[in-house]
Parts: C-alpha cells; structure tokens; sequence
C-alpha cells in the first residue's frame, strides 16, 4: 500500500486496551512511546495485537503546544 502521508512511523504494538467503541493501542517506535486510539473494529479488522509491527501514520492540520503558567 503507498499513502501520500509522510509522517511514518515504524512501530511495534505493546498493548491493547479495548472499550466499548475505542481500542488505545500502545506503540513502542524505537524506544519512543505513542499512543494511537482508533476504532474497536478497526482494530480487528487489522489483527491489531501486542507484539504485531504496524507503521503509525501522522496526517493533522494544526500541532498545539502548551507550557506551564
């Protein structure tokens, strides 16, 4: 599959936490942790589960950053 998306990210799923209609999955990029919450079905659809490589893909509009008062 090619995708016009450049932010990539090889990662390897750690966890899988399923809720009613939303799975957070726990990603492990190369000592980095992120964290991605996508639809329970989705989830399966993919065979999400702990140990399975996956490529995060980062498509957003807008960052926004806070810092402390």
């Amino acid at each position: 599959m090619k995708i016009s998306a450049r932010n990539q990210i090889p990662a390897k799923v750690v966890n899988v936490t399923e809720g009613p209609a939303t799975a957070v999955v726990e990603l492990d990029c190369d000592g980095m942790r992120l964290v991605a919450s996508i639809t329970v079905e989705a989830a399966r659809e993919l065979g999400i589960s702990a140990g399975r490589d996956v490529t995060a893909i980062v498509k957003a509009s807008d960052v926004m950053l806070g810092v402390a008062d």
